[in-house]
């Protein structure tokens, strides 16, 4: 998250991101940082060849200009014992590829363990199962990273270390 000379929070939505083999959820946040809301979900782009942007990068790059984010935060998910597996190393692939196509806008990476399941089980509970689910599974556990990371920033606490990505 940026921050003033003075420690104090730049105001400015922050977009939250669960990067999928399949899918990106795309969630956002207010301007103060409160409260994180579904934004899309983007189809990725596996076509893309050596040299050219994905169509999903593309689109998450519109999208930071479009709201004018201050800041991008990726869903980092680390196994259970706290190691990157593969679906960490690509996440961090997927951040590294962003930082360098919205700088100067910070990229952070976020310990999102158990972010799907929360979300399905939170989707569950208000009655969302089957097709209506998968079609917003994603943007859901973008919001759960996205909120969690708000959360620890006003806590004080670092989820997933808070690393940046560029």
């Amino acid at each position: 998250m940026p921050e003033a000379s003075s420690g104090e929070h730049v105001r400015g939505a922050r977009l939250g991101v669960d990067v999928g083999t399949v899918r990106v959820g795309v969630a956002i946040c207010d301007p103060d940082g409160i409260l994180a809301t579904p934004l899309v979900t983007l189809a990725r782009d596996t076509t893309a060849r050596d040299g050219s942007t994905p169509r999903d990068l593309q689109d998450l790059v519109r999208l930071v200009r479009e709201h004018e984010a201050v800041g991008v935060i990726v869903g980092l998910p680390v196994t259970l014992a706290g190691r990157d597996g593969p679906a960490a190393t690509a996440a961090r692939g997927y951040a590294e590829a962003l930082a360098t196509r919205i700088d100067p806008v910070p990229v952070h990476l976020a310990d999102e363990r158990m972010s799907t399941v929360v979300a399905t089980r939170r989707l569950a509970e208000r009655g969302v199962r089957g097709r209506r689910q998968r079609a917003v599974i994603d943007q859901a556990a973008a919001v759960e990273i996205l909120q969690g990371w708000l959360e620890a920033r006003r806590s004080g606490t670092r989820r997933g270390g808070g690393e940046r990505a560029d």
